[in-house]
């Protein structure tokens, strides 16, 4: 019996749909980009909108709905979703595992409310035999906070460090290892990049100095330019307006301080790439890199999420996520405001509205929405012996079908039960076919999708998507892929089936249609915006 495939899932964390090179970003991922020259990259994969329900999607196979996280960890209502990883579901480590697989968490796990004490929801406790990252959302990239060694605590007192650049040698060092044994291996590498803080070191940030210089308007227009040379998109693809919140870059004060925001998002990016290059080249000199099935994407769009200024010290409570002070003994401020130049330890920065609408060229809206912004993702799959095509492949697809596509890879059956507890089975469909080039098998994918009372449904190439308590907007992506053009009124009785295909898979899933949920409790809608800016002290909105 032929080895079976090795599994390299790559996740980054609030990565836009253009902030690669081989998507059209002036961003240099060369490793990446090798990986998308050596094989197929998807135009029209999506994930959920936000960072714990996709984590929940992609290693389930499930709708986040069925998992108990459907807003975020911690997100717990009286008539709402746990806010922590299930035991009726399975994980792809659990699967894998139990089929002979070595299986490592090296990354961001996010799929636990107690990150203090081990319990059913841990990453150690849920397949995967080594463990090493966070257990929580956002954290400092040099003082990393919720770090453990399997279920060890794990305390960062060196100046050197940084979480990316770690993430990276610990991969490479199970790859290494997990080579040399008779087993195949499955690793999940989750990095924290490029989610806020934005953090590099100086010399990876000095590497990018005035590459934004101008601005957010020309750099979206060179993105898409970039990608209709690469054959994304056709020519004549319109690029969305300017978000109406955000001011033409000519009449920006503080250019400087806005240049440096997406300079050091930039740097997290290129240091993100760098870590990647490092486990690829464990594969290839390890002699595995053949056998090797290597998926890259982004649990959601660019964020715009912004952080209100502040001294951490003077917060009541201290967000367990942000240090109050650095190893060096500097208070740490946080906040969005020329006053912090972000990219050292003692700032916390995000690169907000602007600058993700730059991530998410040429879509609209952003993280936690479900318009094209907030769920298109790039996605890249690379296996040299599996016979994937090199190009682009056009066949839509979403989260839950990752787990049928490594299951029919891997040659390995899906339980229909864990432990004690029955499970549903996976919800989407094997993309290998679409993958090799072939597509086409099976029916017509539909599509769902359901974040904070945002809803959406594709079928084929039409699509309806609605903002929390707004109309459905119809549009056909075949000749709209930027949602530009509502067909609604137009095609009433077309939107009139979508949106009951919509109802049926919302009750069969038990989707809680409600307000988006801020901190605890409901968040006024804001069409066009976000549904509330990131409140500094409360962690529930990582």
């Amino acid at each position: 019996m032929p080895r079976r495939p090795n599994i390299v899932l790559v996740l980054a964390d609030d990565l836009g749909f253009s902030d690669l090179g081989c998507y059209g970003s002036e961003i240099r991922t060369p490793h990446l980009d090798a990986l998308g020259d050596q094989g197929a990259r998807m135009t029209a994969f999506y994930n959920t909108a936000r960072c714990s329900p996709s984590r929940a999607s992609l290693l389930t196979g499930l709708h986040p709905h069925q998992t108990g996280v459907g807003i975020l960890t911690g997100s717990t209502l009286p008539e709402g979703y746990p806010g922590t990883l299930t035991p009726d579901c399975a994980t792809m480590a659990e699967v894998l595992g139990d089929a002979g697989y070595r299986t490592a968490l090296i990354g961001k796990w996010h799929l636990s409310t107690d990150i203090s004490t081990p319990g059913p929801a841990w990453p150690s406790r849920r397949g995967f035999q080594h463990v090493w990252g966070p257990l929580g959302g956002s954290c400092s990239y040099f003082q990393s906070t919720s770090l453990v060694d399997g279920e060890t605590p794990v305390s960062i007192d060196d100046p050197d460090f940084y979480l990316t650049e770690e993430l990276g040698r610990r991969a490479e060092s199970f790859v290494r290892s997990a080579a040399d044994g008779a087993d195949p291996f499955f690793v999940y590498l989750a990095f924290t990049a490029p989610h806020w803080p934005l953090h590099a070191p100086e010399s990876a940030i000095e590497s990018v100095a005035g590459r934004y210089a101008a601005g957010w308007d020309e750099t979206r227009h060179d993105r898409l330019r970039r990608m209709v040379a690469l054959g994304m998109f056709d020519e004549g693809t319109d690029l969305t307006d300017r978000d109406p919140a955000v001011v033409p870059w000519a009449d920006v004060a503080d250019q400087e301080w806005q240049q440096r925001r997406m300079e050091v998002y930039a740097a997290q990016v290129e240091l993100m790439d760098a870590a990647v290059g490092r486990v690829v080249a464990a594969l290839e000199e390890t002699g595995t890199r053949e056998d090797t099935l290597v998926i890259f994407l982004s649990d959601n769009g660019g964020c715009a999420e912004e952080i209100a200024p502040g001294w951490v010290d003077e917060m009541d409570p201290v967000p367990y996520s942000t240090p109050a002070r650095t190893l060096g003994g500097e208070r740490v401020r946080r906040g969005n405001d020329p006053t912090v130049v972000p990219g050292g330890p003692q700032s916390f920065a995000s690169y907000g509205r602007p600058w993700a609408q730059v991530s998410n060229a040429p879509f609209r809206e952003y993280k936690h929405w479900v318009h094209e912004g907030g769920i298109a993702t790039p996605l890249i799959a690379s296996w040299p012996s599996g016979g994937l095509t090199h190009g682009w492949v056009r066949e839509p697809g979403q989260l839950p079908d990752l787990m049928t596509t490594v299951l029919e890879a891997t040659g390995t059956r899906y339980p229909e039960r864990r432990g004690l507890h029955a499970i549903p089975p996976p919800e989407g469909r094997s993309l290998l076919a679409a993958w090799k080039g072939e597509g086409g098998r099976g029916p017509e994918p539909v599509l769902y999708f359901e974040h904070e009372g945002n809803a959406a449904i594709r079928q084929g190439a039409w699509k309806a998507v609605r903002r929390y308590s707004q109309p459905w907007e119809l549009y056909d992506l075949a000749r709209d892929r930027t949602e530009r053009h509502d067909l609604a009124a137009s095609h009433p009785e077309r939107l009139a089936d979508l949106v009951a295909s919509y109802a049926r898979w919302a009750q069969r899933c038990g989707v809680r249609d409600r307000a988006p949920i801020v901190a605890g409790r409901p968040a006024p809608g804001r069409a066009g915006g976000l549904v509330a800016p990131f409140v500094s002290s409360v962690p529930a909105i990582r």
